[in-house]
C-alpha cells in the first residue's frame, strides 16, 4: 500500500498541538516543493552559456531549457511582477492573495491536481493560474505596470532559455514536455552525444 502524497491526520488532537503540527507539516511541503526547482547555479552558470547558431537551436534551447528551468522560470516571472507592484498596493495585495494559489496549487503540491476524477497537468496548473494571475491584477487599473513586468520576465526567460546550453542537463523528455510520440524509441536525454 504506497501513501504517497497523503498526509495523516488523527482526530484525537486539538488545541495547539494541532496547529503545530499544520505548521511543522506546512514548512516541510515548502521545503520539499521549492526543492523541485533546478540549482540557481545550475541555471545561471556562465560556461554554459552562448549564442546558438542557427535560429533551430535557439527553438530547441527554449524548449529544452523552459522544460527543465520551468519553476525557476515561473519564479523570476513572479518576482519582477511583484517587484512591479510595490507602488500599487491594492494590486499587490491582489498578488499576494494569488501567489498563496500559487504556493497550493502549483509550487507546494506533492502529487498530481485531480479534478473530477481527472488528472491535470503541471503545465495546465501553470498557464491557468497565470492567466488568472494577469486577470486579476489587470482589474485593479495596473495594466501599464503589469503588462510592462510580463513584457520584461518574459524576455528575460526567452533570451536566458536561448543562450543557455543544453548540453550540460540530463533530463527526461517525459518531465519537459518534449515527448514526440514515437514511443520512447528517439535519443532519451536532450543534449546527449552519441
Amino acid at each position: 500500500m504506497t501513501t504517497y502524497g497523503t498526509i495523516p491526520t488523527s482526530s484525537s488532537q486539538s488545541g495547539p498541538s494541532k496547529n503545530l503540527e499544520y505548521i511543522s507539516r506546512a514548512k516541510e511541503r515548502i521545503k520539499a516543493g521549492l526543492g523541485t526547482r533546478q540549482p540557481w547555479k545550475l541555471m545561471f552558470n556562465f560556461h554554459s552559456l552562448g549564442l546558438p547558431s542557427k535560429f533551430a537551436e535557439a527553438i530547441s534551447r527554449i524548449r529544452t531549457n523552459v522544460g527543465y528551468f520551468r519553476m525557476n522560470y515561473s519564479i523570476i516571472v513572479l518576482l519582477i511582477l511583484f517587484l512591479s507592484l510595490l507602488w500599487h498596493p491594492i494590486s499587490l495585495i491582489v498578488f499576494i492573495v494569488m501567489m498563496a494559489a500559487w504556493l497550493f496549487l502549483y509550487f507546494l503540491r506533492d502529487e498530481p491536481l485531480e479534478i473530477f476524477g481527472r488528472v491535470i497537468d503541471d503545465r495546465v496548473v501553470m498557464i491557468v493560474l497565470a492567466v488568472l494571475t494577469v486577470v486579476f491584477l489587470l482589474l485593479t487599473h495596473a495594466t501599464v505596470n503589469i503588462l510592462v513586468a510580463l513584457l520584461i520576465g518574459v524576455v528575460v526567460v526567452v533570451v536566458h532559455a536561448a543562450v543557455r546550453k543544453t548540453d550540460d542537463l540530463f533530463l527526461d523528455e517525459e518531465s519537459t514536455g518534449l515527448m514526440t510520440g514515437t514511443g520512447g524509441g528517439g535519443g532519451g536525454v536532450a543534449g546527449s552525444t552519441s
